[in-house]
């Protein structure tokens, strides 16, 4: 049949031509962009996906500079750590050589103490100096702050690290499981004499006192009495670690209590008899089963002498508690928490609160903390918190001396250890504390630095890469597929032209039956 109305041939090219030159445009732009996906129309669900590994490569990538610029901050604040480490050494140094008063005059003891109050000066500047990009570092700024602590229970909190989880803060409840204990032995008065002499030695004896600090011996005369003994043992208690009192200060003859001067495992008590005459038995020392506690002693309560046991050395016990439901770490009067999920700490405990079975504090952290966002999302398990306390004087080398909490600024002129009160033991008490919390906050930052930001980057990385193949193919174009694909194409195109213009060129034909 012959039609010149519908050309039905060319409607077929037009349409093939049409097709063939939109699929080149396609290949075209695609070459040119590099993208497989250039709108939504190319592959919508390709499109989604892709949209959505770009947001999250996004976010990994600064997930990464956030990492190093948390690897500066702990770079530059332990700079200044390293600088008040130095510091604290030569105060300690200016310390110990004036501890050696027979060669250091007055002048070059006053010398010295200039020397440590510029030092301490320099230590509270950098304190308050210390800085990245305006943020301060050292001056207590990024510490947790507490709410609610009894300093009579708590003598002294540092808080390492706390998750707060939408939490606005985080209460610690602290209870005490184990008593801390000091070490203990006990003479009885009559064990010491006749009856008749009761509470004096039968005769002359010589006593090795041992403890933490040092050993010591002692002559004891014959018909000295146990009050005598007392004031000859505490003379030398800086150097044992070992004091000695009456079980009854009212009765000399009440027996004898030796004691370490510290609490925990790591004080001990040892009194042995190395002289005297010959058997001897009439010299014992008794201690507690280390699972009670000396309370008020006393040889006439059966309560107390039945429990009593021989021995010439006693050590002393750590206090534990319950902090949180964890069980702390004792040592002394101190208990600790590490590594927990939620929290982080380290509390000095008052002597009454931890020497008393049972008791219970409660606290809270309030905010606070330096806060690193190491991941991608903004979630508390992509979020690290730790502590950057202060190192001023007055906040560094806490410790309890005399039943109070003494700090590096004692130890500058006026203060109650400062050279000139000659308190050296004191003074080196506090700074063998601070150098420990300089140490142990630069141990901390370079840990963080090392196993949660430098591991964070390498495993951000490699997410990024992987995350980044995954993305690629999904948009990418691929070049030798595309470059095929537009080939065929220009071919289809190039022949849709000439099959449309052959079409065209048919209708033509029907003048010949007209005989034109």
């Amino acid at each position: 049949m012959a039609r010149i109305n519908s050309n039905i041939p060319a409607l077929i090219a037009r349409s093939n031509l049409g097709r063939a030159n939109d699929d080149l445009q396609v290949r075209l732009q695609r070459l040119s962009t590099g993208l497989r996906i250039n709108r939504g129309a190319d592959d919508p669900a390709g499109l989604i996906v892709s949209e959505r590994l770009r947001s999250e490569i996004s976010g990994l990538n600064q997930a990464v500079g956030n990492s190093q610029r948390a690897s500066s901050v702990i770079a530059t604040t332990e700079g200044s750590l390293s600088e008040v480490s130095d510091l604290l050494s030569s105060i300690k140094g200016l310390v110990v050589e004036a501890a050696n008063t027979g060669a250091i005059s007055d002048d070059e003891r006053r010398a010295n103490q200039l020397q440590i109050d510029s030092a301490i000066e320099s230590i509270t500047r950098i304190s308050n100096s210390a800085s990245f990009g305006g943020l301060k570092l050292l001056n207590g700024s990024l510490d947790y702050t507490l709410s609610g602590v009894n300093n009579s229970q708590i003598a002294k909190s540092t808080i390492y690290g706390a998750t707060f989880a939408g939490q606005k803060n985080i209460q610690v409840d602290v209870s005490v499981v184990a008593s801390a204990q000091t070490a203990d032995l006990y003479l009885s008065a009559s064990n010491v004499g006749s009856p008749v002499a009761a509470g004096r030695f039968a005769s002359t004896t010589t006593l090795e006192i041992a403890g933490v600090n040092g050993v010591q011996t002692l002559q004891i005369l014959s018909g000295q009495s146990l009050t005598d003994v007392v004031k000859a043992i505490n003379q030398f208690r800086e150097a044992t670690g070992v004091s000695a009192v009456l079980l009854n200060p009212a009765n000399p003859a009440s027996g004898l209590r030796f004691t370490s001067t510290s609490f925990g495992s790591k004080a001990f008590v040892s009194v042995s008899r190395i002289a005297g005459p010959a058997g001897g038995g009439w010299f014992q020392t008794y201690k507690l089963p280390d699972t009670t506690a000396a309370g008020t002693p006393s040889f006439s309560d059966p309560a107390f002498s039945s429990v009593l046991t021989q021995g010439n050395r006693d050590v002393g016990r750590d206090v534990q508690a319950i902090i949180n439901g964890n069980l702390a770490i004792g040592s002394g009067l101190s208990v600790s928490v590490q590594n927990q999920t939620s929290i982080s700490l380290a509390l000095t405990l008052g002597k009454d609160f931890a020497t008393t079975n049972g008791s219970n504090s409660t606290f809270y952290i309030t905010g606070g903390g330096a806060l690193f966002q190491l991941g991608g999302q903004i979630t508390t398990s992509q979020q690290s918190n730790i502590a950057l306390q202060s190192v001023a004087a007055s906040r560094l080398g806490g410790t309890i001396l005399n039943g109070t909490l003494q700090f590096l600024d004692s130890v500058r002129s006026g203060g109650s250890n400062d050279l000139n009160s000659r308190n050296f033991s004191n003074a080196s008490a506090v700074l063998d504390s601070a150098i420990d919390e300089i140490s142990t906050l630069r141990g901390r930052l370079g840990a963080f630095e090392k196993n949660t930001l430098q591991t964070n980057q390498r495993s951000l990385q490699t997410a990024i890469e992987n995350l980044t193949s995954s993305e690629s193919r999904i948009r990418d174009a691929d070049f030798a597929s595309e470059t095929s694909a537009l080939t065929r194409a220009q071919i289809l195109s190039s022949a849709a032209t000439n099959t449309l213009q052959l079409a065209n060129q048919s209708a033509q034909q029907v003048l010949q039956l007209l005989g034109r």
